[in-house]
């Protein structure tokens, strides 16, 4: 079964690597956000797709769910010495990966083409592909005015307000062929528990993503990332809340209206199921907070099964 999923962020990665877990090697693609890729010191870093990359390698920090396990931190230590701003944690072996990137895009390769090579030498084997070469920022409107992704969501702990959200660039993106291809190949089609806002939301933008999207007959299905009224991590409830959405599982349904056939939901949200079914969707209600490997597989698992249930009504 050929299985292409969207995500960015850590519940993305979980939900990606419990696929990995269940799919036959090479089975799976991963199309990851890029909309919050920054430069910081002359590195370009990317920091969805190296979340999704080390958690398919098996070398993420499990406490965090980003960055590496068992990292140190000197060269930061270091660059604060000289007088640096050290917001944002680089550990010493994650400038490896964004060294590296920066030398080969710098060399004329394509993200694509970098991340292929990253991925594979950690020994990944699924596909990971970023949403578009091209590139597109996120910009938050806020009280304190427009801030640069990774400075809300780092630099100021995710405490302002967001008024509005502009994707800088997104009109001259497009789709790499690889994206378009592991869509039409996909026998089911996988959003995972991502911010429907700016995890999703980005790669939904690019130009082309949605008319493939239509285009595939495979079944479409997403998990919930707001459980119980909440996100389990990050800023999606909070968000979704300033810009005026409902914050539920079928507030995120409504966002995906058109889009999905079926979507995932927690236990805890089960009394939504109706609701989510008038949207046109069909609902599957489990357990779905992965607080281990065997959660991620298990729910994996059960979403999979849930799409070739639509096929084979």
């Amino acid at each position: 079964m050929k299985v292409c999923a969207f995500a960015g962020g850590v519940g993305g990665a979980k939900l990606a690597a419990g696929l990995q877990d269940v799919l036959p090697p090479g089975d799976l693609t991963v199309v990851v956000n890029t909309a919050d890729d920054f430069d910081l010191w002359g590195l370009h870093i990317c920091p969805d797709l190296d979340t999704v990359m080390y958690t398919l390698a098996g070398i993420s920090n499990p406490e965090t769910g980003w960055g590496l396990a068992g990292e140190s931190f000197d060269a930061l230590s270091m660059l604060e010495r000289y007088g640096e701003e050290t917001w944002f944690k680089l550990g010493d072996r994650d400038l490896a990966t964004h060294i590296l990137r920066t030398s080969r895009l710098r060399s004329a390769e394509t993200l694509t083409e970098v991340t292929a090579a990253l991925s594979g030498s950690l020994g990944v084997e699924s596909t990971i592909l970023p949403m578009s070469d091209d590139p597109v920022s996120t910009v938050l409107e806020t009280p304190e005015g427009r801030l640069e992704f990774q400075e809300y969501f780092v630099r100021r702990a995710q405490r302002d307000e967001v008024l509005g959200v502009e994707l800088r660039g997104i009109e001259s993106t497009r789709p790499t062929g690889a994206v378009l291809a592991a869509i039409s190949r996909a026998d089911t089609l996988v959003f995972c528990p991502s911010n429907p806002v700016v995890s999703v939301g980005p790669i939904l933008a690019v130009p082309g993503i949605r008319e493939a999207l239509a285009s595939s007959s495979a079944p479409k299905v997403a998990v919930s990332p707001i459980v119980g009224g909440r996100a389990l991590k990050g800023p999606a409830d909070r968000m979704l809340s300033s810009l005026g959405h409902e914050v539920s599982a079928t507030g995120v349904a409504k966002m995906y209206v058109g889009l999905l056939d079926g979507m995932v939901v927690d236990r805890i949200d089960e009394e939504e199921r109706a609701g989510i079914e008038d949207l046109g969707m069909r609902v599957l209600v489990t357990e779905s907070v992965m607080r281990d490997a065997e959660d991620r597989a298990r729910l994996a698992s059960e979403t999979l099964e849930f799409g070739a249930g639509m096929v084979a009504r």
